[in-house]
């Protein structure tokens, strides 16, 4: 998401490195620019009209900082303009103070509303919570059995009009309620019927449901790549229903991020989640600051930390420390550590929350920074015997034959695999010696204070 507009305001800060001072005509070639790319991004454009008006009453005359260049002090002032775009602190859920707590979606069909239900309570059982699940789209064929299925993905409990024993969805979603308080249900999540256009049968089933449920969060599902017509069902769904959030689907198709940037400056409520694939574990939390970080390039180091701790225990971490501390790292221990990255998501996304995403595409080229890389690897780590595995520095001319054919490589990708491990043991003893001379300063690169 957003990649064309990162890699445009890439350029432009590119073209101002080197200059020593902010003057007016600089700030002025610099925003004309930027106001360029993010119309092009589709953000609405009293949107951008007012974003250019920030930046440009903090950076015109503003002086160079000490430490600062002109391009890291003007994207100093556009990250601070975009994190207070995108809604500044991420806004925290509506918890109830009296179980449960009730979260209704709505939003137009073919929005990804009901597979958004099930990824919203995988993502609520991850916060240590029980969450229900309520079928009340009658209107769409299968939906109910579509989310029963996805249910049964997220190990989450759906409540469906047989068990409620009427087709009206609002008392469904009433009996929905009662069943979550009777049977410790925390969280009751409610899928919601959606029209191909919004109408008034489909507003005034929601008014229904929303009085009947008093919901704590009333979230709109959208879809992202749908650009200002987004924002304008927002606008519609708001004046009905008073939204607390927006829910941005299928932001991974989206590559300018228009929708996402303008939600919150016209509909006045903030974006909560993007989801960000397919996967029922493909929804993350929105941070305005993270994803300001995202679109300059900065990376999301952040949210990477998160992936890495959800998917690694504390004991496997311990291990693959000492590993690293005493640079005995083998094949072995790279297969865990493939197979861990790609049950944390797709590896393109990962790469992506690196600082210098866009300089390391640059390097590739055109070569694809995706999941092939990673299962080639892979490939040839299967193909060699647990000794080989364990003992890299046995793998011999003959031994990288026998593995190319076995992996259906190319004998030069089998030389570069153990080149890359050999690099990486030196790297980890240098990092120990280091780690050894900062011990009076109580200081570990490899991340932890002793």
């Amino acid at each position: 998401m957003f990649e064309s507009l990162t890699d445009k305001l890439q350029g432009i800060f590119e073209r101002i490195r080197g200059k020593s001072r902010l003057d007016e005509k600089t700030v002025d070639e610099v925003l004309r620019e930027i106001r360029l790319a993010l119309l092009e991004a589709d953000v609405n454009f009293r949107v951008v009209k007012d974003f250019i008006a920030r930046i440009r009453e903090q950076a015109v005359g503003e002086e160079v900082l000490k430490s600062l260049t002109p391009d890291q002090q003007v994207i100093r002032i556009v990250r601070d303009a975009l994190i207070a775009l995108l809604g500044g602190e991420a806004e925290p859920i509506r918890w109830a103070a009296r179980p449960p707590t009730v979260f209704m979606l709505c939003g137009l069909q073919g929005s990804g509303k009901t597979t958004t239900c099930a990824k919203l309570a995988r993502w609520v059982k991850s916060q240590g919570r029980n969450p229900l699940l309520a079928a009340c789209d009658l209107q769409r064929p299968a939906a109910v059995k579509q989310l029963e299925v996805l249910g049964q993905q997220v190990g989450a409990p759906v409540f469906t009009p047989q068990l409620a024993g009427t087709q009206d969805p609002v008392s469904t979603a009433q009996r929905a309620l009662e069943y979550a308080r009777t049977h410790g249900n925390d969280v009751l999540i409610v899928d919601t019927a959606g029209r191909l256009q919004v109408d008034e049968p489909l507003m005034d089933e929601l008014q229904r449901m929303h009085a009947a449920l008093q919901p704590h969060e009333v979230l709109l599902v959208v879809d992202a790549t749908t650009g200002q017509e987004a924002v304008n069902v927002a606008q519609a769904f708001h004046e009905r229903l008073e939204l607390t959030g927006v829910i941005m689907s299928k932001m991974d198709g989206d590559a300018r991020g228009g929708a996402t940037l303008s939600v919150k400056a016209v509909v006045g409520k903030p974006v909560r989640f993007v989801g960000v694939g397919e996967r029922t574990d493909a929804l993350e939390p929105f941070h305005p600051d993270r994803v300001a970080s995202r679109i300059l390039g900065m990376g999301d180091v952040l949210s990477l930390i998160e992936r890495v701790e959800q998917t690694m225990q504390e004991e496997e971490a311990k291990r693959l420390e000492k590993k690293m501390r005493d640079a005995s790292f083998d094949f072995e221990d790279m297969l865990a550590q493939m197979q861990q990255i790609r049950r944390m998501g797709p590896f393109e996304q990962l790469i992506k929350m690196l600082p210098g995403f866009s300089q390391i595409k640059q390097q590739v080229g055109d070569m694809p920074i995706d999941d092939r890389a990673l299962k080639r690897a892979e490939a040839i780590i299967l193909s060699m015997t647990p000794q080989e595995r364990r003992h890299p520095e046995i793998i011999n001319y003959s031994r990288k034959v026998r593995i190319a054919k076995g992996s259906g490589v190319k004998l030069e990708e089998v030389s570069a695999l153990v080149n890359q491990l050999f690099e990486m043991r030196k790297l980890m003893k240098q990092m120990t010696k280091l780690q050894q001379r900062m011990q009076k300063r109580k200081w570990s690169p490899f991340g932890k204070r002793r």
